[in-house]
């Protein structure tokens, strides 16, 4: 489920094949302070580096987690990205 509040992105290393409940046990965030729709995303698999998409708040508080570093980077700004002016159709683009 996607938070509704403004989320940003932090990178987490676990183990290979790790699931997003791995992510959420190693750094203890709840169900709400993850956005499950977007997921636990490789990153760089061979390290066991994934990104994870959280609230500001759950954000703010690993950064000041002395048990949660080392395991994770971030918090990283999540702009959103949309397109730059008028939307064009294939025939526009030949």
């Amino acid at each position: 489920m996607a938070p509704e509040r403004p989320t940003v992105l932090i990178t987490v290393t676990l183990p290979v094949r790790s699931t997003i409940e791995d992510a959420q046990r190693r750094l203890g965030l709840a169900d709400d302070e993850v956005d499950t729709a977007y997921g636990l995303v490789p990153v760089d698999p061979a390290r066991g580096t994934y990104a994870l998409l959280v609230t500001e708040a759950a954000g703010a508080r690993l950064q000041g987690a002395p048990e949660a570093r080392g395991s994770h980077q971030g918090p990283f700004a999540n702009p959103k990205i949309e397109p730059f002016g008028p939307v064009q159709s294939k025939d526009d683009e030949d």
